[in-house]
């Protein structure tokens, strides 16, 4: 029964999805991050953009599980809101470490995928709204409402491949790959 990808996905995403941060941003994300719209929930990017859509097969699935299975499941804290600039709005996750780590894993996974194309350094976050597609009145009232209803506790056990197009509703999860390691030991870091 092999990997299945939407013959219309264009593009595909490594994502820790975080299902209990969805009551307290999925409004915010429906009207600020178009993303939501194409059914992208609530997440922080592991790797972003990764393999072309058609270019999945059983054989990417099994080398993200190799990259990521030795990280142990771990917890943490939305616990501030963040800003690129005047741009993005996002949820910083505490401790940032684990995500830094399974993004440097997938990465050196694969070298032809580099996070966000090698444009910018990666910085763990959960992007709530962006001013491209709203405006800096509207991603300032988020962060206000948002300050309150933090922290937002959550648990990582897995990550999801993710793959859609920019179409409403297209994205859905092609694979999950488990987070096996002990979480008795402290993982190491390479840079």
């Amino acid at each position: 029964m092999g990997v299945r990808v939407d013959e219309q996905a264009t593009h595909t995403a490594v994502l820790v999805v975080v299902p209990a941060a969805e009551p307290v941003v999925g409004t915010l994300r429906d009207e600020l991050d178009p993303s939501a719209r194409q059914g992208v929930p609530a997440h922080v990017t592991v790797l972003f953009p990764f393999v072309p859509a058609r270019a999945v097969d059983d054989g990417t699935v099994a080398t993200l599980r190799r990259a990521v299975r030795d990280v142990a499941p771990f917890s943490f804290r939305l616990d501030a809101v963040g800003w690129f600039g005047d741009d993005y709005v996002w949820l910083a996750p505490n401790p940032p470490e684990p995500f830094a780590e399974l993004t440097e894993r997938t990465a050196r996974a694969f070298p032809d995928h580099p996070p966000y194309e090698g444009e910018h350094e990666p910085v763990p976050h959960l992007t709530v709204g962006y001013r491209r597609h709203s405006s800096l009145a509207a991603l300032r009232a988020a962060a206000e409402q948002l300050a309150p209803s933090l922290p937002i506790t959550a648990e990582v056990d897995r990550v999801h491949l993710l793959a859609g197009s920019f179409d409403v509703g297209s994205w859905h999860v092609v694979a999950e790959a488990p987070l096996l390691g002990d979480a008795s030991v402290t993982p190491t870091r390479t840079r």
